[in-house]
């Protein structure tokens, strides 16, 4: 069924399913605190070409936060 109605999806399963969804769910939070948490000012978002725009030296910042955590 899940062949028929999203047939490029290569989606077989339950379990594929709910890793995706669970992928999404990470990817959604990161995007979302980057855009509105504390402490990650200098982060925007390009509505036309719809993704996370910053300076040079706001994203090797967030880099450098991430590698040390």
């Amino acid at each position: 069924m899940l062949e028929k109605v999203l047939p490029n999806a290569m989606l077989k399963a339950k379990p594929n399913l709910e890793s995706r969804i669970r992928t999404l769910k990470r990817d959604w939070a990161i995007v979302y605190n980057m855009l509105s948490g504390k402490d990650n000012s200098g982060f925007g978002w390009d509505e036309h070409r719809q993704l996370v725009i910053a300076e040079d030296v706001v994203w090797n910042s967030y880099i450098t936060n991430i590698i040390e955590e």
